[in-house]
């Protein structure tokens, strides 16, 4: 059944994922082994292997005489940039972003106004870099380059606010811009008021300024959160 073609676990575990958090497949239903590997057209362990790693998300559980069944949401390991990828790809989309901006906003301005006080100069380099790598490919419309410049960015700002369970974050964060990017959310020149707040972020915390770091931070979320309930 070509169960050792590249890929093929991850494309199962995709489609399957996406199936339950999108709600097609509900809280409560069981799945059957057999029934699920003729529907995939893979070999049974590929489908087991699938559901243990659900399971480790959450999703899944399994119990003696009952089968697998879809765990309900409050179970699920919401953190998991997989779950959060999959409900970006499906109908539960504007939800999902909405729940990511309220945590971005309790989490960010924090590490940002942290990071004013711990951050190396390396750090400090990699932020003003990033900002200007945003600008060029800002103005020139590469909306690619421009989510790797900002995903430097973020992933920066969280390590360099010297605490790990904040800089743990950086995945989470990360779906939400390629999520906003890839569901073509983003505007096809990215908003140059965006990108100065970015660059204010990063004065701020080069001139060791907690407060106007937190407070610039704080003001990117926003700018955000208005640009996708605008689109």
């Amino acid at each position: 059944m070509g169960t050792t073609k590249p890929g093929l676990h991850q494309t199962v575990l995709d489609d399957l994922g996406r199936l339950i958090t999108s709600g097609a497949i509900a809280p409560g239903d069981v799945l059957r082994i057999d029934e699920l590997a003729e529907r995939n057209g893979v070999s049974r362990p590929v489908i087991r292997e699938v559901v243990r790693v659900l399971e480790s998300m959450g999703v899944l559980t399994t119990r003696r005489r009952v089968g697998v069944t879809v765990a309900e949401r409050a179970a699920w390991n919401v953190f998991d940039p997989r779950i959060i990828r999959w409900r970006l790809d499906g109908a539960d989309r504007e939800a999902q972003l909405e729940s990511l901006g309220e945590l971005r906003g309790g989490v960010e301005p924090v590490a940002a106004a942290l990071a004013a006080t711990r951050a190396t100069p390396e750090q400090c380099g990699d932020l003003t870099r990033a900002v200007m790598d945003m600008a060029v490919h800002g103005k020139a419309g590469n909306l690619e380059a421009y989510l790797e410049a900002d995903l430097l960015f973020h992933r920066t700002l969280l390590a360099a606010s010297g605490n790990e369970m904040l800089a743990a974050l950086t995945d989470v964060v990360s779906e939400v811009l390629i999520g906003r990017t890839h569901h073509g959310l983003m505007p096809t020149h990215p908003n140059p008021a965006a990108i100065r707040l970015h660059a204010d972020v990063a004065q701020a915390v080069q001139s060791g300024d907690p407060a106007a770091a937190e407070q610039a931070m704080r003001d990117i979320i926003t700018e955000a959160s208005d640009a996708l309930r605008g689109t």
